[in-house]
């Protein structure tokens, strides 16, 4: 079972998805005329919350909409999914991880729009946005199959087991092994177990509780991350160009990549990338679409800013860490081990226990917000009074992330993001006109006023 997913996982991620989501998010870049560069300064502006309006229909805030989605997507996608991008493909890979969030930019503004151009509501009455809304509503009925395909992937691959996994060891390697307190597969079972407990007393307070914490955690642990990272980066300052000429002649080359290719080098580029910023796998919309907004442009503006803090800042960062201490050429280590490392190489005695903390924190905040991408996939599919039973499958797979090995749990996660892929992007390719039409008349409006 495990090999024939992470053969699935490997096929789908080669030419289809390439195609789909750096073909189709180059289109709409194009498409778009350049919105992500553009109209970076309004959406910055947006983001201030200088035209909000709290009596519009909603949840929450657009800015609590953009903290939300970046709380679920700055994780262990930018401390162990860029570790992973470079032990596969070298340095070369990060400059395809920058190439995927530009276009993922406006693959987000399309997308992201498009939720709250077409929000529905579930069978209680509560407004819903996310792909599953926009196909039903934007595309109509005879396109609910491609709803539910994505429903059904959401519920699978929007699982915490990577998260659970990873941060299984990080605690193993920092605080149980040096100490000798390491017991094998019964400690991934004492902690999977933890794990479940604490992020059950989260989730099962429902979206209020999850945003409270998840919104109190967040900008505290990125601060400390910048903080730590950007210290490592001094110590190191003259390499640092040096290290970004790597990135990007690395890119052309292959050389450092596992086969040599270049082609290699760029898949696991946009594979780790849409891991990270999640552009085009449609959870953002979900999140989004959630918003006290009227004005779908803005919405997707203020949503284009995503994959850009993401991968090519906080991706960015990492890389550099990993890059600079040179652990990526003299270590066996994969995923967040390889980032270990060189935090510990740069920082000795302290640097583990910084990203020990940081990845602890990442982790469980990105518990939360999945829990609730896939309580609305569940609600969609199987209505809001059973859409609680997903909570306590979700816990038990927390503890089956613990225990599974990493390949397994990377690749069966890459494969369920490519089946969401296949909807979202569909839809919004499909309904991008309705978005360009809404674009010309918003920067026209803005303009007479």
């Amino acid at each position: 079972m495990g090999e024939f997913i992470v053969n699935f996982s490997n096929w789908i991620w080669d030419t289809p998805m390439l195609v789909l989501l750096m073909g189709g998010g180059f289109i709409l870049l194009v498409y778009s005329g350049f919105i992500p560069f553009m109209k970076l300064g309004h959406a910055i502006s947006l983001v201030r919350g200088k035209y909000d309006d709290q009596n519009l229909p909603g949840q929450i805030s657009s800015r609590q909409a953009l903290s939300a989605a970046i709380a679920a997507t700055v994780g262990l996608g930018n401390i162990s999914g860029v570790a992973i991008a470079i032990n596969m493909g070298g340095p070369g890979a990060i400059f395809w991880m920058w190439m995927s969030a530009f276009v993922g930019m406006a693959t987000k503004y399309f997308s992201c729009s498009l939720s709250i151009m077409f929000r529905g509501k579930d069978d209680s009455g509560e407004v819903q946005g996310g792909p599953m809304y926009v196909i039903e509503e934007g595309m109509g009925k005879k396109w609910k199959p491609l709803a539910v395909l994505f429903s059904v992937a959401g519920v699978l691959g929007l699982l915490a087991i990577f998260q659970a996994n990873q941060l299984t060891a990080v605690l193993r390697s920092v605080l149980l092994m040096p100490n000798g307190l390491d017991q094998g597969d019964l400690t991934k079972w004492i902690l999977g177990i933890s794990m479940m407990l604490i992020v059950a007393v989260v989730i099962l307070g429902g979206i209020k509780r999850i945003a409270l914490v998840a919104s109190r955690l967040v900008p505290f642990m990125v601060a400390l991350y910048f903080i730590t990272v950007i210290i490592i980066m001094i110590q190191y300052i003259e390499n640092v160009p040096d290290m970004l000429w790597l990135i990007i002649s690395d890119a052309f080359t292959g050389e450092a990549a596992m086969g040599g290719a270049v082609g290699a080098v760029i898949v696991i580029g946009a594979r780790r990338a849409a891991f990270s910023n999640e552009a085009g796998i449609g959870t953002a919309p979900m999140v989004h679409g959630a918003s006290k907004n009227n004005e779908p442009v803005r919405e997707g503006l203020i949503a284009m800013l995503g994959p850009f803090i993401d991968t090519v800042v906080v991706c960015t960062l990492t890389a550099l860490v990993i890059l600079l201490t040179g652990v990526w050429e003299s270590t066996e280590n994969d995923g967040v081990r390889l980032t270990l490392s060189a935090f510990e190489m740069a920082l000795p005695g302290l640097g583990k226990y910084l990203l020990m903390v940081a990845v602890l924190v990442f982790a469980l905040s990105t518990m939360f917000t999945y829990s609730y991408y896939g309580h609305k996939c569940f609600n969609y599919l199987f209505g809001s009074k059973k859409a609680d039973y997903y909570n306590y499958f979700y816990l038990v797979t927390i503890v089956a992330g613990a225990v599974a090995s990493l390949e397994v749990v990377v690749s069966f996660i890459d494969g369920m993001y490519a089946v969401m892929a296949i909807p979202t992007m569909i839809s919004t390719i499909y309904l991008a006109p309705k978005v360009k039409a809404a674009s010309k008349d918003y920067f026209e409006r803005m303009k007479n006023k």
